[in-house]
């Protein structure tokens, strides 16, 4: 507002002066100008206030192109940065590795900020430093972190750095580590090359959250793993061997006493109970090395491991799978808990069931994704030789993997039968290419 004041204060002065002038010349110069000099003096006198004014306007409309290129070219750089990262982005996005997703955020930053060298540093859990991707002639870096200094720079030989750009590498508010740009020569970096190294830095920091939280999920699944095989065993093999051991001791007495008859029907009991535990060794190994291929999907593997039981268990098992529920594309996790669900309830069918055959059905409704797993045996509540009705555990352990799933898990029982019915969101789905 100020500036635009000013200028209309030097058009009002320039236009008295032309007045002035003007007045001058018909009344106190007149006798001493007289024409054509009084009107050449008229004419100067607007002459020079209009280059004056011209110059004064040029110069404005200069200084505002100057500004507009300015703008245009930070917009240009601004643009080129966004198309960077937005490549950047779509290429770290088809890769898994950490180590390789953090040297291709290091090569980027030096790439287009033009530096000499990178690095990324991240602390350890004793709040040390160690190098975790580092981009430059190799003569410049040092990986064992030998050089002067308490942070990133202790990396680099001192001659490769004289100036550099760091940004921290931040999660949950803490800072995680540093990723760094160097030069060998002065200079000085510009608003969006900063922008553009904390974008990368947010990029190594998704990266490395991803992958610890891919670990914990790793760690997870062992652990429940390990918890079903000793659930299994405990179930199964510990009390089958206990069974095993009572009528071993019962044989020996048998036979001391020279009852050989009962000795044999007991012997013959054995046979039966080391028959129940290879079939357990046999179903627990079955279970272990059954994985999903991505090929194959939960209903070709569902398949597979039904063929596979009925072998092992002597229970003709059945699969009807409807073509929306074969078109299903589940994620890795979710395949996994469901067939750990079908798997759970199969095992229980043939334990607790005495059943003649099982069925396995799977579509697609609503959006959900139903599995019925049924039986035409006795129920759950009909007491077997050793114990009553299905486990406990098992039951709750496959409702906790539907809720995991965020679905449900219902459980019917007839005399004439049990069905498992595990209802769950289809909203994990994956397109396949």
């Amino acid at each position: 507002m100020m500036l635009s004041h000013r200028r209309w204060l030097v058009v009002a002065l320039a236009l008295l002066a032309i007045a002035l002038v003007e007045i001058a010349v018909d009344t106190v110069l007149d006798p001493l100008l007289p024409f054509p000099f009084s009107t050449l003096l008229v004419v100067a006198t607007i002459a020079v206030v209009g280059i004056a004014g011209a110059l004064l306007a040029f110069s404005g409309i200069d200084a505002l192109a100057r500004t507009l290129r300015e703008r245009n070219a930070e917009l240009e750089r601004s643009d080129a940065s966004t198309r960077a990262l937005y490549r950047l982005s779509i290429s770290l996005s088809t890769m898994t590795g950490l180590d390789e997703i953090l040297q291709v955020v290091v090569d980027n930053a030096r790439t287009l900020l033009g530096g000499d060298v990178a690095l990324l540093v991240l602390f350890r859990s004793d709040a040390t430093l160690r190098l975790a991707a580092a981009s430059g002639p190799p003569a410049a870096v040092d990986p064992a972190g030998g050089q002067p200094g308490s942070d990133f720079r202790r990396f680099v030989h001192g001659a490769a750095i004289r100036s550099h750009l760091a940004a921290p590498i931040q999660h949950a508010g803490r800072s995680i580590g540093t990723l760094a740009v160097g030069s060998e020569s002065e200079r000085s970096y510009a608003v969006d090359a900063v922008e553009m190294l904390a974008s990368l830095a947010s990029q190594a920091a998704v990266a490395i959250e991803n992958d610890r939280l891919a670990s914990q999920l790793r760690e997870l699944a062992i652990r429940e793993e390990r918890e079903r095989i000793a659930r299994e065993m405990h179930d199964g093999l510990a009390q089958v061997l206990g069974y095993v051991n009572t009528k071993s001791q019962a044989v020996e007495e048998l036979l001391a006493a020279g009852r050989t008859e009962a000795a044999r029907a007991q012997l013959g009991q054995l046979a039966s109970a080391a028959r129940s535990v290879y079939v357990d060794v046999r179903e627990a190994i079955l279970g272990l090395t059954s994985p999903i291929a991505p090929e194959r999907g939960l209903v070709g593997a569902i398949e597979e491991y039904a063929r596979r039981f009925s072998d092992a268990a002597k229970l003709a098992t059945t699969v009807d799978a409807s073509s929306a529920a074969r078109a299903v594309r589940l994620s890795p996790e979710a395949q996994a808990q469901a067939f750990r669900i079908v798997q759970e309830a199969l095992t229980n069918v043939r334990k607790h069931a005495a059943a003649l055959s099982a069925r396995i059905a799977l579509d697609a409704l609503d959006g959900q994704l139903v599995v019925v797993i049924e039986d035409n045996g006795r129920g759950v509540q009909e007491e077997s030789d050793d114990r009553a009705g299905w486990p406990r555990y098992g039951i709750q352990a496959m409702r906790e993997r539907a809720a995991a799933l965020g679905g449900t898990l219902e459980l019917r029982s007839t005399p004439r039968g049990t069905s498992v019915e595990l209802r769950m969101p289809i909203v994990e789905a994956l397109e396949v290419a």
